[in-house]
């Protein structure tokens, strides 16, 4: 599901049902996302799904200038009237999953990225976000909550997954705050929330290992009611498991993310050893 910021009531935009569109228009939580982002002139502001400026407006006029990225090519012209006049507004009307946004940083500053993701495709968006840290300061968006919940989720949690785990090796989760379904027009049928993710510094991150870890989180938790040497069978021996302090008979669930990494690494060195 899609939540669009929007605030003018007048000559509202149809909501697009092949995008999923909610559009926020609660100004507290509005003021409230824009306190948390607290955008200064200079930044490098990328802004996900505006939809009609609710939340561009007021950063734009803050940062002098911004580009967002809107796929539903009907608001593109709604966005640039209403940030006329306001500031420098650069539209890519695109999927954010085409975009290079290392690209979009060039050798500027770190891109900060805010907005809506898309429900259905939101982890796919953070991936993609992931794959492209080195260009980030950090982001601020809004999610389902049960999404937030399964990013910011510790070992032990039923939420607790694949994305918890590569989410938490590459950033700092930081949940902000609560977004109701009334927020919203029309109201969707579930809770939001807001969240903030800093990237770890690169030194911090495995950045060599992404792929192997990847593999075995994929694995581990693609059949998480089996124990790890059931469902890491072909990756990782019991052996290669008690190696790393990881008893064989655990599930996916109550494996930390630095367990994972340490399970890479000895893989790693087992195959140059």
């Amino acid at each position: 599901m899609s939540r669009t910021f929007e605030r003018s009531a007048d000559a509202p935009h149809v909501t697009r049902k092949r995008f999923g569109q909610h559009f926020l228009h609660d100004e507290e939580i509005i003021s409230r996302i824009v306190q948390a982002v607290a955008p200064m002139p200079g930044q490098r502001l990328i802004e996900i799904g505006p939809g009609e400026g609710a939340i561009t407006l007021p950063l734009l006029r803050k940062a002098g200038k911004l580009t967002v990225i809107e796929l539903d090519r009907d608001l593109v012209p709604r966005i640039k009237a209403r940030c006329e006049g306001i500031g420098e507004v650069e539209i890519i009307n695109a999927d954010v999953l085409n975009v290079d946004l290392s690209q979009l940083a060039g050798n500027a500053s770190k891109l900060r990225i805010i907005g809506n993701l898309p429900y259905n495709i939101s982890s796919p968006i953070l991936f993609h976000c992931i794959t492209h840290l080195d260009a980030i300061e950090d982001m601020i968006f809004m999610l389902q909550k049960e999404v937030v919940d399964r990013m910011a989720a510790a070992p032990g949690s039923k939420v607790y997954g694949r994305l918890s785990v590569m989410l938490q090796l590459a950033c700092r989760v930081e949940p902000l705050l609560p977004v109701p379904p009334q927020a919203f027009r029309p109201p969707p049928k579930v809770d939001s929330a807001v969240v903030r993710l800093t990237p770890l510094p690169r030194e911090q991150r495995p950045v060599e290992l992404l792929d192997s870890i990847a593999r075995l989180v994929r694995a581990a938790f693609g059949q998480r009611r089996k124990t790890l040497s059931n469902s890491l069978d072909g990756l990782a021996s019991a052996d290669d498991l008690r190696a790393v302090d990881i008893d064989p008979r655990a599930r996916a669930e109550q494996i930390s993310p630095p367990s994972f990494v340490r399970l890479a690494e000895f893989l790693a060195r087992q195959q140059t050893g």
